[in-house]
């Protein structure tokens, strides 16, 4: 169902993608500015055009082009960000729903924050780095049906649900599970399909298995080196 009243803080899938609303100024025709979590760019449209999303524990998303999974079962350390995902601000706190802050001192009732708030443990999630396996990916809203558009903007990369794993053009793979020595390249990348030379063609998830498929290197990147083993 889309969402029709939108309000500053709350994450909305735009475009497929995961955004942060970051203001809402309803005498305007595009009246939604929102920030892209993957890598903080900045965007504008209209209310009809975005799906409310409530994050939870076990979410996992990029931030800042680095994955994160949600968490509530540890307290955090100084240098951890949290998401303020149940604010209940005093009188003179300034934090709102889904800012994301850094911590800089713990104790038994709270946090403070590098910006000066002192938010309670059950106002916020811990974003513990990495991909949890446990974890469910909210990156896309559709991760089968991901716009080319998107592909464009990660520079022909596919940002691996699972993981901080990604393919691209040029990677050279070697096949694992086969008796014979099997390498190929990928040759072509369309939504979550890649296309390797030899008419070889197999999702990314696939690709991924590394009991399948091992990655060799890429000879367009700069310091090739090629893996051990």
């Amino acid at each position: 169902m889309k969402l029709y009243q939108v309000r500053k803080g709350q994450f909305v899938y735009y475009n497929n993608e995961l955004h942060k609303v970051y203001g809402v100024k309803p005498m305007y025709k595009l009246s939604v500015h929102l920030i892209k979590l993957r890598d903080l760019t900045q965007h504008i449209t209209n209310a009809a055009s975005v799906e409310k999303y409530i994050p939870k524990e076990l979410d996992s998303f990029i931030f800042n082009h680095k994955v994160y999974t949600l968490r509530n079962n540890r307290k955090p350390e100084e240098g951890d960000y949290i998401l303020i995902n149940n604010p209940t601000p005093d009188t003179l706190d300034h934090y709102s729903l889904n800012e994301i802050e850094v911590v800089e001192t713990v104790d038994n009732k709270g946090v403070i924050t590098s910006d000066s708030n002192g938010i309670k443990h059950n106002e916020y999630l811990l974003m513990v780095p990495g991909r949890a396996p446990d974890s469910h990916p909210i990156d896309y809203k559709d991760m089968l049906n991901i716009e080319e558009e998107s592909l464009d903007d990660i520079g022909g990369q596919i940002i691996h649900p699972y993981g901080e794993l990604s393919t691209q053009l040029g990677d050279v793979y070697k096949k694992r599970d086969s008796e014979e020595l099997f390498e190929a390249m990928v040759v072509a990348i369309k939504g979550q399909t890649v296309y390797l030379g030899g008419g070889i063609e197999l999702t990314n998830e696939e690709l991924m298995d590394t009991d399948k498929w091992e990655f060799q290197y890429n000879p367009f990147d700069n310091g090739l080196n090629s893996s051990d083993g």
